[in-house]
């Protein structure tokens, strides 16, 4: 049986405040100890009330702790946190009990190397940004795949995604879907100044590094839309799947072709 949860709610509105009320009212009853607004390294799990950017927020801390990750949609989009308010109770319950099903989600690990400096690591669920300032000139990103040279991009950036991401600024640059279970990284260039410049899928096993080249103006680096930093000319960025996997606590009642089905507006049945 559950013990010790974090609850992690997006304060932002009323309602969230309201069902979050109700959330620990229910682990009360379970007789489930709650830790509030942070994740506790003594968690069993992580429950998450908001849309996909508040389970954004606590994924890299998640993964690291090895915690499962449970999220309840009151946001928008909800790809990450698919339990509706409808299935709450259901979910919480087979939370409690220990009947849950887990997905387990590939995570990027994102490093940033810079002449001279100790090497800094975040890790990404969706994607990794590497993008110009709204009013500078086009960037120039020579990358390389498992050691070998692949292309130059030029343009406004590059976004390297997992599976998981394909669904969210990847999808919104022309690059594809991909089935989360698959162990990928997507390449999709940003605006590219190149009418061949096209999204490309590699193995998961590859690392693909990407060095700044005649970077006057500000680049920065975004991590799953949550944090930015700022890179400079002859940095180099590498990205590949990190070890392990982060753990997403499954709908009991809808399946990923259900959630794309809802999320992206397509037919709702066969022959419609």
């Amino acid at each position: 049986m559950l013990k010790h949860i974090s609850l992690i709610i997006r304060h932002e509105t009323e309602v969230p405040n309201r069902i979050g009320k109700v959330v620990k009212k229910l682990f009360r009853g379970y007789g489930v100890s709650v830790t509030e607004g942070q994740v506790s390294p003594q968690a069993e799990a992580i429950v998450v009330l908001g849309g996909d950017g508040t389970l954004l927020h606590v994924a890299g801390k998640a993964y690291q702790l090895g915690i499962p990750l449970l999220g309840i949609n009151l946001g928008g989009l909800g790809f990450l946190t698919e339990i509706h308010i409808d299935e709450m109770e259901q979910a919480l319950d087979s939370l409690v009990s220990g009947t849950f099903e887990l997905d387990e989600r590939t995570i990027l690990s994102v490093t940033v190397k810079v002449s001279g400096s100790k090497d800094s690591t975040y890790y990404a669920l969706n994607e990794a940004v590497i993008s110009k300032g709204p009013l500078s000139t086009i960037i120039t990103l020579p990358t390389w795949a498992g050691g070998s040279f692949l292309t130059t991009y030029r343009g406004d950036g590059l976004i390297i995604s997992s599976a998981t991401g394909s669904t969210a600024y990847n999808l919104s640059a022309g690059g594809p879907i991909l089935h989360p279970c698959i162990e990928a990284l997507i390449l999709t260039p940003i605006c590219p100044f190149a009418l061949n410049a096209r999204p490309l899928i590699l193995p998961g096993r590859m690392k693909v590094a990407i060095q700044l080249r005649n970077a006057t103006e500000k680049i920065s680096l975004i991590i799953d839309g949550q944090a930015g930093y700022e890179l400079n000319e002859g940095d180099c960025v590498e990205v590949q799947k990190a070890q392990g996997h982060l753990k997403l606590i499954k709908s009991p009642i809808r399946n990923y072709f259900t959630i794309l089905r809802e999320k992206l507006g397509w037919a709702r049945g066969v022959g419609t």
